[in-house]
């Protein structure tokens, strides 16, 4: 069963993220999934706009551990959703976790209800947000990021729009959509690629100088005796060795 529920209403495509046994992670089938369904999404011509959502309480709870993508796979994945000549939307209504907000900062849109919640959670099992850094950081304020990256520390919707992870937050967040996915309905399909092209450029120079290191560091990171222990500790549901 494939990992990726597609359905769609006027001229925009909903991927829904439907892996809930393991939180939605980023297993090789879902990274793999997902890419096939944008594949299809850019070269259909009746598709004006993708959203990305998620089943479940859950957006993307990160990595999978038991089964995680190859960095470059995911790097791949992320410089997809940037490319794909059409706007690509993120609707939260869960959590979201690690590599879960590379897909976040990777979208153009992204909008989140008051529930989110939100963590930088690699450093707590030995790793770096390294691949997904690549769109992180170009798109967010660097001195509120360090602090969630350094502490893993959960942000609130509020604090992840003011960082520049979300487009917006609301109680209702297909209401807070409704005026955008309208306003994409309206908008002549060149002018929707041309557009994103001007908004993404300075997000594929980083991928285009960065990636192959940062693809590299991560490999490292998680082939490390820290990681190991980190991601250990996680799945026995304990403190990791290091922490006082």
């Amino acid at each position: 069963m494939t990992p990726i529920a597609r359905t769609r209403a006027r001229a925009v495509e909903t991927l829904s993220l439907d892996a809930t046994a393991t939180r939605n992670a980023l297993s090789s089938a879902l990274v793999s999934g997902l890419a096939d369904a944008l594949t299809d999404c850019g070269k259909d011509p009746e598709v004006r706009a993708v959203v990305l959502t998620h089943t479940g309480t859950t957006f993307c709870a990160g990595a999978d551990l038991r089964d995680p993508p190859a960095p470059e796979a995911l790097v791949d994945l992320l410089r997809q959703i940037i490319e794909l000549p059409k706007p690509v939307i993120a609707r939260v209504t869960g959590h979201v976790r690690a590599g879960g907000l590379g897909l976040l900062a990777a979208c153009d849109l992204a909008a989140a209800s008051r529930e989110a919640t939100f963590a930088f959670t690699e450093v707590r099992i030995g790793v770096a947000p390294a691949v997904i850094s690549l769109c992180v950081v170009p798109r967010t304020d660097p001195r509120a990021l360090a602090r969630y990256y350094l502490t893993g520390e959960r942000l609130d919707p509020a604090e992840a729009v003011r960082l520049g992870l979300l487009t917006t937050t609301a109680e209702d967040v297909d209401e807070a959509l409704s005026p955008i996915l309208d306003g994409l309905r309206r908008s002549s399909p060149q002018a929707l690629a041309e557009t994103k092209r001007l908004l993404t450029a300075k997000v594929l120079e980083t991928f285009d100088r960065d990636a192959a290191d940062l693809t590299a560091l991560s490999a490292r990171l998680f082939s490390s005796a820290q990681a190991r222990e980190g991601m250990t500790a996680f799945l026995e549901r304990r403190d990791a060795a290091w922490v006082v």
